[in-house]
């Protein structure tokens, strides 16, 4: 005997696999309810037969939708979970675990003495760090080498935090961040890893920018990477940097610097040049080849932190907790790692204080925002020499703009307190003269910069990577 329906089928189409809706499969399934039973029912929904033919529409609607999910999951712009993982494997990548927050550590001794890759230092939170690029102090008696955490995910490691030696080494003196370390990840979102996967299809060539990136990319704990070149006889400036002529500009956070170097030399085009502040030597192992292998300097550039200041401002009610600005901080910091499943702060792009509403929004209903605004030393708001004793800073020139009071003072030597700002005038009312500021502190005259938090956006150079810490993110209720 043939079945009928009045239920419409889903149908496949040039533009894919196509559900009816909800509405047009409860009057398919009214209709054949009325029918089975002769006809004049009452199909209100608040009837039994009503009842009946909601639930039977609810589970059909929920198989359409399901073979809807899974048919779209094929697509790598929609896939996730186990699906997008399956298609990753098409191309030999796999999703990237957790990864370590990286930091910049100065470590400071005697002359000659080496320090190891898998050296170990302690944060004041308890955290370990591991050396991941084997050093040897200079003549000046510090060096500056990378560290990773030995525990993944986004761990912040504010300026000053890591200075502590875990593991003696014989004239290894001290160590201390002079920035904040960068976050790390934690397991890569769905965004990411399909960001990652569309880099990966350059992987198999060589000499193009996406091949160098795509291998640089893979290479474990890598956390961003910039790729960009110059490809004219004279110097050229690219975002913030001059490129020398016919050369290849690679910035890297993160990583084993020379598993990074052996895959930026795999990749890059025969003859080019390098740019930035790191050599490591490649040797070329092919088959073929017997000792001494022929061996390469390659150069990449490890970007300098750029700590971004953030001022957000929400209404004051009864609503809003205690806690609430201790909410707001962790809310954008997350969300600056991408924790929240959108981009994550990155090297040479523009950073966008609109970017950060949603993660603050999604706090509550007492989260009313009246601005986020964002700040840092590329816009400084004054450049001047000081000096800090106790809390009075004094100016003794200013180079340029003009200093006032609630603004954060920020320094390249790492001897400031982060988040130390002007909170009173003394003597100086803008230029040179006295101030006085939030942290009492040392600091011998040096170069020194003011910020304020009022952009809506904050260009980042080629040579820098963004970091944050909660004592730059200042929260006021209005």
């Amino acid at each position: 005997m043939a079945v009928t329906t009045n239920v419409p089928s889903p149908t496949w189409t040039d533009a894919g696999f196509i559900i009816p809706s909800a509405e047009t499969v409860l009057a398919g399934v009214l209709e054949d309810i009325n029918s089975a039973f002769g006809g004049n029912l009452n199909i209100d929904l608040t009837t039994p037969q009503g009842q009946l033919a909601s639930s039977e529409t609810a589970v059909i609607d929920e198989v359409n939708q399901t073979f809807l999910k899974y048919t779209q999951q094929v697509d790598p712009a929609y896939a996730s979970g186990r699906m997008q993982d399956g298609i990753a494997r098409i191309y030999f990548i796999e999703r990237n675990p957790s990864q370590p927050t990286v930091v910049q550590a100065v470590c400071t001794g005697l002359e000659g003495v080496v320090i190891p890759e898998g050296a170990l230092a302690l944060a004041s939170d308890g955290n370990q760090y591991i050396c991941t690029e084997a050093g040897t102090i200079p003549v000046s008696g510090n060096i500056t080498l990378t560290f990773e955490c030995l525990v993944p995910g986004p761990i912040p490691c504010p300026a000053d935090t890591l200075n502590q030696i875990y593991q003696s080494i014989p004239g290894w003196d001290s160590i201390n961040n002079p920035s904040d370390g960068v976050l790390g990840n934690n397991v890569e979102s769905r965004q990411a890893f399909e960001a990652r996967r569309a880099a990966s299809v350059a992987l198999n060539s060589i000499g193009s920018l996406p091949s160098v990136k795509g291998a640089v990319l893979t290479v474990s704990n890598v956390i961003d990477a910039y790729v960009t070149e110059n490809d004219t006889n004279s110097p050229v400036t690219i975002g913030g940097v001059t490129l020398s002529p016919n050369s290849l500009y690679v910035a890297v956070v993160g990583g084993d610097a020379s598993a990074v170097a052996r895959a930026i030399w795999s990749k890059k085009a025969p003859g080019c040049a390098y740019n930035g502040n790191t050599s490591v030597q490649v040797q070329d192992t092919s088959t073929g080849y017997v000792p001494p292998y022929p061996t390469y300097t390659v150069q990449f550039e490890i970007p300098d932190p750029l700590p971004i200041l953030f001022a957000v401002n929400i209404t004051n009610s009864s609503l809003v907790p205690a806690d609430a600005a201790t909410q707001i901080q962790n809310a954008i910091i997350s969300a600056f790692a991408g924790g929240d499943g959108g981009p994550r702060a990155k090297i040479g792009v523009t950073l966008y204080a609109s970017r950060f509403y949603a993660p603050v929004a999604a706090l509550g209903a007492w989260a009313q925002i009246i601005s986020i605004e964002v700040g840092s030393t590329n816009s400084p708001a004054a450049s001047f020499t000081g000096s800090i004793s106790g809390s009075t800073l004094t100016v003794s020139a200013v180079a340029s703009g003009t200093l006032a009071v609630g603004q954060t003072i920020t320094d390249t030597t790492g001897n400031l307190v982060i988040g130390t700002r002007i909170t009173a005038l003394g003597t100086g009312s803008g230029g040179t003269g006295t101030y006085i500021v939030s942290n009492s502190q040392t600091v011998g005259s040096e170069s020194m910069k003011s910020v304020v938090a009022s952009l809506f956006d904050i260009p980042v150079n080629i040579n820098q990577v963004p970091t944050i810490s909660a004592n730059n993110i200042i929260v006021t209720l209005s």
